[in-house]
């Protein structure tokens, strides 16, 4: 996959994906996502001998971020809590999903 591809679709937990495919998915440029990494904002994100790689729940998350930055002209701070919301809201309508109550 050439790193200018934009990735759309689901990927399965274990794919990895480059900074700059993450940056090319969410049309921004590679320093934004260095930015909210040294604020520790991609907890899902780890640098493997120097290359930085992302979970498909980090580019979820970047593309959240992104879009609530850019609609609201939120600061990042702001972006990054409500995309922790947004995970959390996932993540409870999925276990009721399991219990079968949705």
């Amino acid at each position: 996959m050439r790193d200018d591809e934009v990735l759309t679709g689901s990927f399965m937990e274990e794919t990895w994906l480059t900074l700059e495919q993450v940056a090319a998915a969410c049309a921004v440029e590679p320093q934004w996502l260095l930015a909210h990494i040294e604020m520790g904002q991609f907890s899902h994100a780890a640098s493997v001998a120097g290359v930085w790689r992302f979970s498909s729940a980090s580019l979820l998350r970047a593309r959240r971020m992104y879009q609530i930055e850019r609609d609201f002209d939120a600061v990042p701070e702001l972006a990054a809590l409500v995309a922790d919301m947004l995970e959390e809201m996932d993540a409870l309508r999925a276990r009721l999903r399991r219990a079968g109550d949705v």
